[in-house]
């Protein structure tokens, strides 16, 4: 269910990135061992190809096992049996975005409709529950919700508009929240991060009973020539995912730049919310306080010149990256 291109214009065509994260902790007391889980890898998903071309972890770990977590995303365990004062993590990946048709979002069923099919359907079902960043639906939530959704509304209409109202409405502010802050916050705030703003989309739509999940990634960090500049694209990225019916499925949003997905955004996982798909965290021994270190370079390669962007130093309360070690 999407608009085709008109036979006169040009198809876009693919983009070519080169990322690399690198995540590097300094402790002020030695780590003895540490034991971690990283989501990191790319998830394979429709008009993307993308591969690990390398990771990098300093001390040399014990053990890397690759492996896919409950909800089908890549991850890597890695265990580190060896001393140290610093931990760093580097994943470099080699990605192929191609152009997605744009889904007709008023040709979507009713929102009602969706609602009362999603409890049966065993794929969507858990998307409409409580999870840990969200928990049951509030009337603050619900009230927020029902302005995007008259009676009858396509679903996938009511929940573009909902992006566009979070945009509008909310100031891009990475000193306003934490990694920590409850979504009942961030919408009383009306401000913080597309971390906050995925939440408070998720939650509205869950209020309502439509099903929605979070999705971490990337964004291209430089626009084309003529093209505004991302919210953003100093890290990783998150965005929702609501499902349309069983025609359209799952359709991506991103409240943060208020657009569609196409061949501007690098997906990694899904998740219920932030927590499933946290990109690294884990359970060390020893360690005290620390310094964390993080940078996302994503490269656009081929004729166009390079885009790149290199995040900043930030203490352990840094909030593009929310490593929970």
């Amino acid at each position: 269910m999407s608009a085709p291109v008109p036979p006169d214009q040009p198809r876009p065509a693919p983009v070519r990135y080169r990322c690399r994260h690198t995540t590097r902790y300094s402790y002020t007391v030695q780590v003895v061992s540490s034991q971690l889980i990283a989501h990191l890898g790319p998830r394979d998903v429709a008009g993307q190809r993308a591969r690990v071309v390398a990771l990098t972890v300093e001390p040399e770990p014990a053990v890397v096992a690759d492996r896919l977590d409950w909800l089908g995303n890549p991850t890597s365990y890695v265990a580190i049996d060896t001393p140290h004062l610093d931990l760093s993590m580097t994943v470099e990946l080699d990605v192929i975005l191609s152009p997605r048709p744009a889904p007709d979002l008023e040709a979507t069923p009713a929102w009602e409709a969706i609602a009362a099919e999603a409890p049966r359907q065993l794929a969507v079902a858990e998307f409409i529950e409580a999870s840990p960043r969200l928990p049951q639906p509030s009337p603050a939530l619900a009230a927020f919700a029902t302005g995007s959704f008259p009676a009858g509304r396509p679903v996938g209409a009511g929940a573009r508009d909902l992006a566009r109202r979070i945009h509008d409405g909310f100031a891009f502010d990475a000193a306003a929240t934490s990694v920590t802050t409850p979504v009942l916050e961030a919408l009383a705030l009306k401000r913080g991060v597309c971390q906050d703003f995925a939440h408070v989309m998720i939650g509205a739509l869950r209020a309502l009973g439509l099903p929605a999940r979070y999705v971490s990634g990337y964004l291209r960090t430089l626009p084309p020539p003529g093209q505004p500049r991302l919210q953003g694209a100093d890290a990783s990225h998150a965005w929702v995912q609501v499902w349309c019916g069983p025609d359209a499925g799952w359709v991506d949003m991103d409240p943060t730049n208020d657009t569609l997905i196409d061949r501007n955004h690098i997906t990694l996982a899904y998740g219920r919310d932030y927590d499933d798909v946290c990109p690294l965290r884990g359970v060390i021994l020893g360690g005290d306080t620390h310094a964390l270190y993080v940078s996302v370079d994503v490269e656009e390669m081929g004729d166009e010149p390079p885009a790149v962007r290199q995040a900043q130093m930030q203490d352990g309360q840094g909030q593009s990256q929310s490593q929970t070690l």
